[in-house]
């Protein structure tokens, strides 16, 4: 392929202007078309960001030769169903995350793009992420030495869209919506090795009056080479994004923070805004981003899906990890509802994960 990956986006909110940004900066990428259902969204997103098309049904989109590749950021509860119509299409496709709502919709998804013959990429930033990406160096150099435990936390005060809070469109809350970064990040760190156990706890904390899901959570996986890994995931947190991991081997340790080191600490009366999260309320002290797309690793991540179209490459993430993380999420609201360690692999016919918990809690 010679010619630039065309790209349509579907979804024209806050994580669509973060793909719009980053395929800019990606020199074999053009954005061909947006498409929304709600009438006006994808024009104004056009005219925003200098897209040529702009729809609000799917199937005319889909219908335009010079679209190679779909990027999906819609709510969770349309994955699936978009997906399916992508790979009908011809389309390749990145999903962003999680891959959908449950693992029937997973494996719906998977056959569909094998079928079609269609590259199925999960999008997971944090395996882009540059500070993260010299923490894995470090480790696959044997600087550490064995990998014995690792951590990963993200909290803020909440998401910005309202359809995160809804368990019915979301499946879950902050476990769905935040800790499936941290068990793929593990995953990708720790080699993609199996997970042998999962063990959660989870409660709602603070916003009863806007979810009956999880606002704050607890994870520990044990994966089969007996390397533990322990996920911090909050909807609590006052003051901004926090975002940060280590790494604890046999010969070393490594901390990483996204955001410190890469920010400006801030006093503001009115409160700052953010690019990538509009990360809650942050007014007084707080930890101002530069560069912030590019920190999280949005740009890098597009510019190799784009590349896996242009030159038939396997994808580093793929829809096989998101089905994977999808099925740790079902266990750790398993784990969260009996109160018990869950041994994996995990089965479930329950269509949204967040059941598991709340049936017996």
């Amino acid at each position: 392929m010679n010619k630039k990956v065309g790209v349509g986006l579907v979804g024209s909110q806050f994580i669509s202007s973060i793909h719009a940004e980053s395929l800019k900066t990606v020199a074999d990428a053009e954005i061909i078309a947006v498409m929304s259902p709600t009438k006006g969204n994808a024009m104004e997103f056009a005219l925003k960001h200098g897209v040529p098309h702009h729809f609000t049904n799917l199937d005319e989109m889909l219908a335009l030769d010079e679209i190679d590749m779909i990027v999906i950021g819609a709510p969770n509860s349309v994955h699936c169903e978009i997906a399916l119509k992508v790979a009908k299409a011809g389309k390749h496709l990145v999903v962003e995350k999680p891959l959908c709502m449950n693992l029937t919709e997973a494996d719906r998804m998977i056959d569909a793009c094998k079928k079609a013959n269609v590259k199925l990429m999960y999008a997971e930033e944090l395996c882009f992420t540059p500070k993260y990406v010299r923490l894995k160096e470090l480790l696959d150099e044997g600087a550490l030495g064995r990998p014995v435990l690792l951590k990963q936390s993200e909290k803020h005060d909440g998401p910005h869209a309202d359809h995160f809070w809804d368990v019915e469109r979301s499946g879950g809350g902050v476990t769905m919506d935040m800790g499936c970064h941290a068990i793929e990040f593990f995953r990708w760190l720790n080699g993609r090795k199996p997970i042998k156990s999962v063990y959660a706890q989870m409660a709602t904390s603070v916003h009863k009056d806007k979810t009956i899901g999880d606002d704050n959570a607890i994870i520990i996986l044990e994966f089969e080479n007996d390397v533990m890994a322990i996920a911090e995931e909050s909807w609590t947190k006052l003051g901004g994004m926090d975002d940060r991991a280590e790494i604890h081997g046999s010969e070393g340790v490594a901390y990483a923070d996204v955001l410190q080191g890469n920010s400006i600490q801030t006093y503001s009366k009115k409160g700052v805004g953010y690019a990538v999260e509009k990360a809650g309320n942050t007014i007084g002290w707080s930890y101002t981003m530069y560069e912030e797309i590019l920190n999280y690793g949005f740009p890098q991540e597009f510019a190799h899906f784009v590349d896996c179209v242009k030159n038939n490459k396997k994808p580093e993430v793929t829809g096989e990890d998101g089905r994977a993380v999808l099925e740790v999420i079902f266990a750790a609201y398993e784990s969260a509802g009996t109160h018990k360690k869950v041994f994996m692999p995990f089965k479930s016919d329950v269509d949204k994960p967040y059941k598991l918990w709340k049936k017996r809690s």
